[in-house]
Protein backbone atom coordinates (compact mmCIF):
# COMPACT_ATOMS: atom_id res chain seq x y z
CA UNK A 1 0.00 0.00 0.00
CA UNK A 2 2.92 2.15 0.20
CA UNK A 3 2.09 3.22 -3.53
CA UNK A 4 -1.29 5.29 -2.52
CA UNK A 5 -0.63 9.14 -2.43
CA UNK A 6 -3.78 11.10 -1.42
CA UNK A 7 -4.68 14.70 -2.03
CA UNK A 8 -6.73 15.91 1.11
CA UNK A 9 -7.47 19.30 2.37
CA UNK A 10 -6.36 19.25 5.72
CA UNK A 11 -3.49 20.70 7.30
CA UNK A 12 -0.56 18.38 7.73
CA UNK A 13 1.50 18.14 10.36
CA UNK A 14 3.39 15.35 12.17
CA UNK A 15 1.00 13.48 14.94
CA UNK A 16 -2.26 14.92 13.85
CA UNK A 17 -5.08 12.90 12.81
CA UNK A 18 -7.22 13.19 9.90
CA UNK A 19 -10.86 12.26 9.20
CA UNK A 20 -10.94 11.70 5.57
CA UNK A 21 -14.16 12.81 3.52
CA UNK A 22 -16.60 10.75 2.17
CA UNK A 23 -14.68 10.43 -1.44
CA UNK A 24 -11.05 9.36 0.16
CA UNK A 25 -12.39 6.98 2.55
CA UNK A 26 -14.51 5.20 -0.21
CA UNK A 27 -11.45 4.94 -2.33
CA UNK A 28 -9.13 4.21 -0.03
CA UNK A 29 -11.39 0.93 1.93
CA UNK A 30 -13.53 -0.15 -1.03
CA UNK A 31 -11.18 0.70 -4.24
CA UNK A 32 -7.98 -0.30 -2.93
CA UNK A 33 -8.93 -1.88 -0.07
CA UNK A 34 -6.69 -0.77 2.65
CA UNK A 35 -6.64 -1.67 5.86
CA UNK A 36 -5.50 -0.25 9.31
CA UNK A 37 -1.73 0.25 9.20
CA UNK A 38 -1.34 0.30 5.50
CA UNK A 39 0.80 3.56 4.66
CA UNK A 40 -0.16 6.32 2.36
CA UNK A 41 1.56 9.30 1.44
CA UNK A 42 -0.10 12.70 2.18
CA UNK A 43 -0.28 16.53 0.03
CA UNK A 44 -2.19 19.17 0.30
CA UNK A 45 -0.66 21.93 -1.45
CA UNK A 46 0.50 24.13 1.07
CA UNK A 47 3.02 21.90 3.78
CA UNK A 48 4.88 19.36 1.60
CA UNK A 49 4.33 15.65 1.43
CA UNK A 50 4.07 13.62 4.50
CA UNK A 51 3.70 10.05 5.43
CA UNK A 52 0.71 8.51 7.18
CA UNK A 53 -1.19 5.36 8.13
CA UNK A 54 -4.74 4.45 8.32
CA UNK A 55 -5.76 4.17 11.60
CA UNK A 56 -8.63 3.22 12.03
CA UNK A 57 -11.75 2.45 9.07
CA UNK A 58 -15.28 2.93 10.65
CA UNK A 59 -18.78 4.20 9.59
CA UNK A 60 -17.64 8.07 9.71
CA UNK A 61 -14.91 6.93 7.71
CA UNK A 62 -10.70 6.39 7.63
CA UNK A 63 -8.86 8.33 9.98
CA UNK A 64 -5.54 8.93 8.78
CA UNK A 65 -2.58 9.31 11.31
CA UNK A 66 0.27 11.94 9.59
CA UNK A 67 3.89 10.89 9.94
CA UNK A 68 7.24 12.42 9.21
CA UNK A 69 7.71 15.19 6.51
CA UNK A 70 8.77 13.49 3.60
CA UNK A 71 9.75 16.73 1.86
CA UNK A 72 9.09 20.10 2.38
CA UNK A 73 7.00 22.19 -0.24
CA UNK A 74 8.47 23.07 -3.37
CA UNK A 75 8.19 26.51 -4.98
CA UNK A 76 4.55 27.29 -6.32
CA UNK A 77 4.75 26.83 -10.27
CA UNK A 78 4.36 30.17 -12.45
CA UNK A 79 2.78 28.82 -15.74
CA UNK A 80 -0.81 28.98 -16.53
CA UNK A 81 -2.38 27.19 -19.56
CA UNK A 82 -4.93 28.83 -21.37
CA UNK A 83 -6.82 26.82 -23.89
CA UNK A 84 -9.69 27.26 -25.93
CA UNK A 85 -12.83 25.20 -24.38
CA UNK A 86 -12.56 21.87 -26.87
CA UNK A 87 -14.89 18.86 -26.69
CA UNK A 88 -14.94 16.81 -23.75
CA UNK A 89 -12.48 14.08 -23.67
CA UNK A 90 -10.03 17.05 -25.40
CA UNK A 91 -10.09 18.83 -22.60
CA UNK A 92 -9.90 16.45 -19.98
CA UNK A 93 -6.23 14.91 -21.84
CA UNK A 94 -5.29 18.26 -21.76
CA UNK A 95 -5.92 18.97 -18.18
CA UNK A 96 -3.96 15.87 -17.18
CA UNK A 97 -1.15 16.71 -19.61
CA UNK A 98 -0.87 19.99 -18.08
CA UNK A 99 -1.10 18.45 -14.37
CA UNK A 100 2.12 16.23 -15.17
CA UNK A 101 3.68 18.78 -17.15
CA UNK A 102 3.42 21.37 -13.74
CA UNK A 103 1.24 24.03 -14.65
CA UNK A 104 -0.20 26.09 -12.04
CA UNK A 105 -3.29 26.75 -13.65
CA UNK A 106 -5.92 25.59 -16.73
CA UNK A 107 -7.86 28.46 -17.59
CA UNK A 108 -10.64 27.39 -20.07
CA UNK A 109 -11.01 29.87 -22.77
CA UNK A 110 -14.06 31.08 -25.42
CA UNK A 111 -13.08 31.98 -28.82
CA UNK A 112 -14.41 32.73 -32.20
CA UNK A 113 -13.90 29.02 -33.30
CA UNK A 114 -14.37 27.18 -29.73
CA UNK A 115 -16.74 24.09 -30.44
CA UNK A 116 -18.43 23.83 -27.11
CA UNK A 117 -20.36 25.90 -25.06
CA UNK A 118 -19.69 24.34 -21.87
CA UNK A 119 -16.85 23.15 -19.57
CA UNK A 120 -17.20 21.01 -16.74
CA UNK A 121 -14.67 22.82 -14.03
CA UNK A 122 -15.81 20.27 -11.22
CA UNK A 123 -14.59 17.48 -13.69
CA UNK A 124 -11.34 19.00 -14.42
CA UNK A 125 -10.50 19.60 -10.89
CA UNK A 126 -10.98 16.01 -10.00
CA UNK A 127 -8.70 15.34 -13.28
CA UNK A 128 -6.10 17.62 -12.28
CA UNK A 129 -6.08 16.05 -8.55
CA UNK A 130 -5.85 12.78 -9.69
CA UNK A 131 -2.95 13.50 -12.37
CA UNK A 132 -1.06 15.25 -9.54
CA UNK A 133 -1.37 12.51 -6.94
CA UNK A 134 -0.40 10.07 -9.73
CA UNK A 135 3.08 12.01 -10.96
CA UNK A 136 4.25 13.32 -7.66
CA UNK A 137 3.28 16.96 -7.60
CA UNK A 138 3.23 18.45 -4.16
CA UNK A 139 -0.11 20.85 -5.52
CA UNK A 140 -2.74 20.60 -7.43
CA UNK A 141 -3.79 23.05 -10.25
CA UNK A 142 -6.43 25.51 -10.49
CA UNK A 143 -8.47 25.62 -12.43
CA UNK A 144 -10.23 28.55 -13.33
CA UNK A 145 -13.92 29.65 -14.59
CA UNK A 146 -14.50 29.55 -18.21
CA UNK A 147 -13.77 33.47 -19.56
CA UNK A 148 -13.78 35.27 -22.95
CA UNK A 149 -10.78 35.62 -24.85
CA UNK A 150 -10.88 39.37 -24.81
CA UNK A 151 -12.20 39.27 -21.28
CA UNK A 152 -8.67 37.15 -20.54
CA UNK A 153 -6.76 39.67 -22.52
CA UNK A 154 -8.22 42.83 -20.63
CA UNK A 155 -7.12 41.73 -17.42
CA UNK A 156 -4.14 39.97 -17.91
CA UNK A 157 -1.64 41.38 -15.24
CA UNK A 158 1.05 43.45 -15.68
CA UNK A 159 4.72 42.17 -16.39
CA UNK A 160 3.32 38.68 -17.24
CA UNK A 161 4.35 37.38 -20.95
CA UNK A 162 1.95 35.43 -22.46
CA UNK A 163 2.75 32.85 -25.44
CA UNK A 164 0.76 32.21 -27.85
CA UNK A 165 1.13 28.70 -29.88
CA UNK A 166 -0.16 30.15 -33.69
CA UNK A 167 -0.84 28.06 -36.91
CA UNK A 168 -0.81 30.85 -39.35
CA UNK A 169 3.00 29.68 -40.36
CA UNK A 170 4.04 33.30 -39.62
CA UNK A 171 5.39 33.53 -36.44
CA UNK A 172 8.96 32.86 -35.09
CA UNK A 173 10.14 29.29 -34.56
CA UNK A 174 9.37 28.18 -31.02
CA UNK A 175 12.84 28.31 -29.31
CA UNK A 176 13.36 31.89 -31.17
CA UNK A 177 10.44 33.44 -29.87
CA UNK A 178 11.16 31.81 -26.30
CA UNK A 179 14.61 32.88 -26.80
CA UNK A 180 12.92 36.33 -26.44
CA UNK A 181 11.85 36.62 -23.30
CA UNK A 182 12.67 35.86 -19.40
CA UNK A 183 9.87 33.74 -18.25
CA UNK A 184 6.34 33.23 -19.13
CA UNK A 185 3.02 33.74 -17.12
CA UNK A 186 0.83 31.64 -19.30
CA UNK A 187 0.98 29.57 -22.36
CA UNK A 188 -2.91 30.19 -24.92
CA UNK A 189 -3.50 27.40 -26.89
CA UNK A 190 -6.07 27.92 -29.39
CA UNK A 191 -9.34 26.06 -30.54
CA UNK A 192 -9.80 23.49 -33.77
CA UNK A 193 -9.07 25.38 -36.50
CA UNK A 194 -7.15 28.23 -35.14
CA UNK A 195 -7.65 31.55 -34.24
CA UNK A 196 -9.66 34.22 -36.63
CA UNK A 197 -7.57 36.52 -38.46
CA UNK A 198 -9.52 39.17 -35.81
CA UNK A 199 -8.38 37.24 -32.88
CA UNK A 200 -4.78 37.43 -33.99
CA UNK A 201 -4.88 40.69 -34.68
CA UNK A 202 -5.69 41.35 -31.13
CA UNK A 203 -3.32 39.07 -29.65
CA UNK A 204 0.04 40.52 -31.33
CA UNK A 205 -1.12 44.09 -30.76
CA UNK A 206 -0.75 43.59 -26.90
CA UNK A 207 2.89 44.05 -25.66
CA UNK A 208 2.77 41.00 -23.55
CA UNK A 209 2.22 38.58 -26.14
CA UNK A 210 4.73 36.31 -27.72
CA UNK A 211 3.73 34.64 -30.98
CA UNK A 212 5.17 31.11 -31.39
CA UNK A 213 4.75 28.78 -34.31
CA UNK A 214 4.91 24.78 -33.13
CA UNK A 215 6.14 23.36 -36.86
CA UNK A 216 5.07 22.72 -40.42
CA UNK A 217 2.12 20.23 -39.68
CA UNK A 218 -1.45 21.07 -38.18
CA UNK A 219 -1.75 19.66 -34.53
CA UNK A 220 -4.97 18.71 -32.82
CA UNK A 221 -5.45 21.69 -29.65
CA UNK A 222 -4.63 18.46 -26.87
CA UNK A 223 -0.88 18.17 -29.46
CA UNK A 224 -0.24 21.65 -29.21
CA UNK A 225 -0.73 22.42 -25.69
CA UNK A 226 1.35 19.32 -24.68
CA UNK A 227 3.93 20.39 -27.18
CA UNK A 228 3.65 24.16 -26.35
CA UNK A 229 4.24 23.74 -22.33
CA UNK A 230 7.22 21.09 -23.31
CA UNK A 231 8.76 23.47 -24.80
CA UNK A 232 8.41 26.21 -22.43
CA UNK A 233 8.98 23.90 -19.26
CA UNK A 234 12.65 23.05 -21.36
CA UNK A 235 13.85 26.71 -22.08
CA UNK A 236 12.31 28.54 -19.36
CA UNK A 237 10.43 26.42 -16.26
CA UNK A 238 11.30 23.78 -14.09
CA UNK A 239 13.07 21.12 -16.88
CA UNK A 240 16.40 23.21 -16.68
Amino acid sequence: MAGIRLFIDHALGAGSEILADEGRSHYLAHVMRARPGARVLLFNGRDGEFAAEIAAITRRGVTLRVGECLRPQPPAPSIALLVAAVKRDALDLIARAATELGVAAIRPVFTLRTNTARVGTARLAAIATEAAEQCGRCDVPVIAAPEPLAAVLDGWPPGRNLVVAEASGEAPAPLAGLGAIAAPGGVLIGPEGGFTPRELDALRARAFVTTVGLGPRILRAETAAIAALALVQARLGDWR
